[in-house]
């Protein structure tokens, strides 16, 4: 894939780093094939970030600088390319979810990032940065919810959410906000056709997938991506076998999971439970 003619190399840390890539491999008279292959990955994925496309990694850029020469030139590029509003450990996800034709994901406690309401993403940020000021939890909580401007994209992605029970019993922020929420997230399963909720029930039991949260990313040209959360950690997925591992987990998960319709009348019943609760406090 070659830098596009109308790329600005000095639009942004990105885009000069990609510039800089295609300049030292064509010095060194490589193709992205050729440098992929010395690299230990694919042409075209030397091509995603000559184009701008991908958020350079900093051990590819470590192992490119050796093999074209060039010191420590693309790990000092890569680092100003990779800062981003989210946490640095979601930040290559959250990209890729732009370019995701389907993202699929599973959670056992708290609703998806990309189906949260303010006041519940709010209640949450508070939860997980106990000590940081009011500016700091403004900022995460804006960035979450410019995030879920995805699903209002002219070519949104498939969203098709497994959510565990247990996030539907805890009041997270309290029985109004909690409730809000799940109103929230019945609308959303209710009249985005392309968001489909599913309830994993408390009997189902254990599932492959109960101990973490998992996202998994298909695209129209490129392979599928998973990415793994646990508290102030995550980590993307690309080894083709375990994002097919964890892609079979996820279809075990759904198979014992309410169907859409049975899940909604759950949703919508859990929701009715807090607001009664609200209303008596």
């Amino acid at each position: 894939m070659p830098l596009p003619k109308d790329l600005d190399p000095y639009a942004n840390p990105r885009a000069f780093y990609g510039a800089e890539l295609r300049r030292l491999r064509e010095a060194a008279g490589l193709s992205q094939n050729e440098l992929g292959e010395r690299a230990f990955c694919s042409g075209t994925y030397i091509g995603l970030f000559e184009a701008a496309e991908r958020r350079p990694q900093v051990d590819i850029s470590r192992a490119l600088d050796e093999l074209l020469g060039s010191g420590e030139h693309l790990q000092r590029l890569c680092r100003l390319a990779r800062t981003s509003k989210v946490a640095g450990y979601f930040a290559d996800a959250a990209e890729l979810q732009l370019r995701a034709v389907s993202i699929a994901e599973y959670s056992t406690m708290v609703v998806p990032g990309l189906l949260q309401t303010e006041s519940y993403a709010r209640a949450l940020t508070r939860a997980a940065h106990p000590y940081a000021s009011d500016d700091v939890i403004d900022n995460h909580v804006r960035t979450r919810m410019e995030r879920g401007s995805l699903l209002d994209a002219p070519l949104a992605p498939v969203l098709w959410v497994i959510l565990h029970e247990a996030a539907l019993r805890v009041p997270v922020g309290g029985a109004a906000v909690i409730a809000e929420q799940l109103e929230h997230l019945h609308a959303q399963g209710s009249t985005r056709p392309r968001v489909v909720v599913q309830v994993l029930p408390f009997s189902a039991g254990a599932n492959p997938l109960m101990d973490t949260a998992v996202t998994l990313m298909h695209f129209s040209d490129e392979p599928p991506a998973a990415y793994t959360e646990a508290a102030y950690s995550g980590q993307l997925v690309e080894d083709p076998r375990l994002v097919e591992h964890i892609s079979s987990a996820y279809d075990l998960a759904r198979a014992s999971a309410l169907s859409p319709e049975a899940s909604l009348s759950l949703i919508e019943s859990a929701a009715k439970g807090h607001a009664t609760d609200a209303h008596l406090t």
